[in-house]
């Protein structure tokens, strides 16, 4: 079991869970602080999760995309009780931390964190990389391949490298503009 934490301070923990059921085990876990009472040292359960642009069927998508595949953040106080209450929720592997003892989250990476999962502009979801083989799909240069030389997700824009007039040409695009070969 865990030991108590120092001064019963409240602090956020990462939580292991099988991939594919951090929303399952969030729900899980909200359900048994209800059940047994837990409210006043399990105060939140979070999936961190961001906003991404990506395409489907030739159209833009947000979708809410998992942070850390396998994790759920927990604000808690470390007692006996809370840690068995959440180390024994169905499909949570264990805290991370050593051993038995959970390490919280410093303060730094949760700011960047919540900072990253309260961002109101998507960022885009894009299955292209460098060296990546492209043809243009849309624009002046429609119906040309070329070769990957930068991609900014953040933007949603890539530089493509078109052979023109006998010499590779980098071309910014929209990442809808292009199609993997």
């Amino acid at each position: 079991m865990a030991k108590q934490q120092t001064g019963g301070e409240r602090h956020w923990y990462a939580i292991h869970t099988y991939s594919g059921y951090e929303n399952a085990v969030s729900r899980n876990l909200k359900q048994r602080i209800d059940s047994l009472g837990m409210q006043d040292r399990i105060f939140d359960v979070v999936v961190p999760t961001e906003k991404k642009i990506r395409v489907k069927g030739g159209k833009r998508v947000t979708e809410e995309e998992r942070i850390y595949p396998g994790y759920v953040l927990v604000d808690m106080i470390v007692t006996d009780e809370s840690w068995y209450v959440v180390r024994n929720t169905p499909r949570v592997t264990g805290f991370v931390g050593s051993g038995t003892q959970p390490v919280p989250l410093r303060k730094d990476e949760l700011d960047a964190l919540m900072n990253r999962m309260q961002s109101d502009t998507p960022k885009h979801k894009m299955d292209l990389s460098v060296d990546d083989i492209v043809t243009i799909v849309d624009g002046p240069f429609k119906d040309l391949e070329g070769k990957i030389g930068e991609v900014d997700e953040d933007r949603g824009k890539i530089k493509v490298l078109v052979s023109m007039f006998g010499r590779e040409t980098p071309v910014e695009l929209d990442f809808l503009q292009v199609k993997k070969v």
